[in-house]
């Protein structure tokens, strides 16, 4: 019997051929993708979500930094916007409102990471996430905001995360006890947990394990092999941001598309 769960992507054939065609050509209907992250002591991941962004096909993508990272920039980053930041250098709480209106005139947004440890984010990205309703994507320490248990993100529908198998494990633990996820479980293993956990929760969920590319959602898992990559997350995180708010009504056959094409231009 055909296993229609768990759906195989080999390297240089995607399992959903149109959906690469169906793609909207006009930079209107490409959508507009809003990226939050970045402190004083770095902003390397939204930078680097932006450039994947752009390299998946977005029309538009705008990225707001906290206004400690100005004097770094200055003007050359033509693309970003700047929100209030605490003494030490990360979002501040008061940036909520910006960040709102910016969303709002978005189609999805990305919260990217390299957002630092600071009660006052913890705070902001927890508001934000419980008022706005939009498709919201997070990747690297932003995913450490929200491992808690009764984590809003997975309370919340029009979520996806893109983390790696230790969070991962720490994200199941927390809110799926039933269901462990372990290190030495072996793909089959892993995509059977995940499948599972996708049935009942509007979650996405992207990660990778025994160099595969993983995404679930809606009780179906798809998987792509893919060596190693340093920055796959952030950028995979582009990716998958970027198909869902393209083709939101074929939401399984775009996640595994963004799996392919990042495969393919990395």
């Amino acid at each position: 019997m055909e296993n229609t769960t768990w759906q195989k992507q080999i390297p240089d054939k995607p399992l959903f051929p149109n959906m690469l065609w169906e793609r909207p050509e006009n930079k209107r209907s490409q959508g507009k993708l809003l990226i939050v992250g970045g402190n004083s002591g770095g902003f390397r991941a939204p930078a680097l979500a932006f450039g994947a962004a752009l390299a998946a096909g977005i029309g538009v993508a705008r990225v707001i930094l906290p206004d400690s990272t100005r004097k770094v920039l200055g003007k050359s980053f033509v693309e970003a916007e700047f929100a209030p930041s605490t003494p030490s250098g990360s979002f501040a709480r008061s940036s909520l409102a910006q960040i709102l209106e910016a969303a709002e005139r978005s189609d999805g947004v990305l919260l990217a990471g390299d957002f630092g440890r600071n009660s006052e984010t913890a705070i902001l990205l927890e508001s934000l996430a419980k008022k706005y309703d939009g498709q919201l994507s997070a990747a690297q320490d932003s995913i450490d905001y929200f491992l808690n248990p009764n984590s809003t993100l997975l309370r919340r529908d029009n979520s996806a995360l893109v983390i790696n198998l230790g969070k991962l494990q720490k994200l199941a633990k927390n809110n799926r006890p039933s269901t462990p996820i372990l290190h030495n479980m072996n793909l089959m293993e892993l995509v059977t947990t995940l499948a599972d956990w996708s049935s009942s929760s509007p979650i996405i969920i992207g990660t990778k394990h025994a160099d595969n590319l993983i995404v679930a959602c809606g009780g179906k898992v798809s998987t792509t092999p893919q060596a190693t990559e340093s920055d796959w997350q952030i950028e995979l995180a582009a990716y998958v941001s970027v198909w869902w708010l393209q083709q939101p009504k074929k939401l399984f056959e775009a996640l595994t598309t963004a799996l392919y094409e990042y495969r393919m231009k990395n």
